[in-house]
């Protein structure tokens, strides 16, 4: 890894680049540059969810994931280089079956809705898979490692799973989008199978 930040306003970016770990310089519109705000950004969202109050094991998650999101941006900004191990994807597949198994089997969509903490949480997983669509456009053009990729679209389901058991800490429940379709079957007309 590159040296660590010791002065903030270096002035190196004025003309529009911005410097990798490996010391390269690149533009900052660069495919690389934008998968590592996306992860940034997500990383960031994180920290305003954890300002909301939750149970102290998704608090612990949030925390390891932010970890492991800087580990993500710190592999992106070396090319070539790998900091996010294959384990942390294995540990969001464990989260993901430990909550689910938690919740009912979804009836209908839900909207990103509820409590404040789970409507973050919402915001959270579409950064995350804005990211993971930088990620895989970054990969189109060099190729990566297969964790960050993984590790995104995993990150994603793990956020609207916790979406759902932050909405019914309280005793609350998921915000069902009304589809005109099954209140057309709640009032009795038959199933002919299409949508």
């Amino acid at each position: 890894m590159a040296n660590r930040l010791t002065q903030i306003a270096t002035r190196t970016g004025d003309n529009g680049t911005t410097g990798l770990g490996d010391n390269t310089r690149v533009s900052k519109d660069h495919l690389r540059v934008r998968a590592m705000g996306d992860v940034d950004e997500l990383n960031s969202n994180i920290g305003v969810l954890l300002c909301e109050d939750m149970a102290a094991d998704v608090r612990a998650l949030l925390v390891e994931v932010q970890h492991q999101l800087f580990n993500l941006g710190g592999e992106l900004s070396i090319p070539g280089f790998e900091l996010l191990k294959p384990d942390a994807v294995i540990s969001l597949d464990t989260a993901l079956e430990k909550y689910n198994a938690t919740l009912p089997r979804l009836q209908e969509f839900i909207l990103p809705a509820g409590t404040r903490a789970a409507a973050l949480a919402h915001v959270c997983r579409t950064v995350a898979r804005r990211a993971e669509r930088a990620v895989v456009a970054l990969n189109l053009a060099e190729t990566l490692n297969e964790s960050p990729r993984q590790y995104l679209n995993r990150l994603s389901d793990l956020l609207f799973v916790l979406s759902r058991v932050l909405n019914r800490m309280n005793g609350g429940d998921d915000v069902y989008w009304k589809s005109e379709r099954l209140a057309k079957l709640g009032e009795g007309e038959v199933s002919t199978g299409q949508a």
